[in-house]
């Protein structure tokens, strides 16, 4: 696929997917309104708008390291090429961890619990694509390219120094 493509492909499923994910459902939770509180909830919700701000890193990063590889992270318009650049080198799911955050922040800076719970089920419902469906057709894609991968970097936590392939690391 073409890069002005992908890049134009990209950005709507970014705005469909995480737009909807970390935008619509929290807006339709707490119609952003902002609660009254003294300093502790202002520390909070300061804390709350530095994970949204790193939360949201990761996905855009990922989102322009898919369209410089020639696709989208969107399953029906896939790169050709598996992409371990960037965050995919410390975390396979690092959109979906980003996005997480950004939740856990909205919940702190909204003083929301149900945000807690919709983080809680946004990552029970992409842990069960990644699994059930993310994996097997990365595997099937990719082959032993995507399984050594998969061995060297961890799904939900980072790994703390980036991965490199190496020939020798085949698994």
């Amino acid at each position: 696929m073409r890069r002005p493509v992908a890049a134009l492909v990209a950005t709507a499923f970014f705005a469909a997917a995480p737009g909807t994910t970390a935008g619509l459902v929290p807006w339709l939770i707490t119609g952003w309104r902002l609660p009254d509180g003294g300093t502790p909830w202002r520390v909070a919700q300061g804390l709350g708008v530095v994970l949204i701000v790193v939360g949201l890193v990761p996905p855009v990063h990922a989102f322009a390291a898919f369209v410089r590889a020639g696709g989208t992270p969107m399953p029906l318009t896939p790169t050709q090429h598996l992409v371990v650049t960037g965050f995919n080198r410390h975390l396979r799911n690092p959109m979906y961890a980003g996005l997480i955050l950004v939740i856990a922040g909205q919940a702190l800076l909204f003083r929301n619990g149900w945000l807690i719970l919709w983080a809680a089920v946004f990552w029970a419902t992409t842990a069960s694509f990644v699994r059930w469906y993310e994996e097997p057709a990365l595997a099937q894609q990719f082959g032993a390219e995507y399984r050594t991968y998969r061995h060297h970097v961890p799904a939900w936590y980072p790994r703390l120094s980036p991965w490199t392939a190496r020939p020798d690391q085949e698994t």
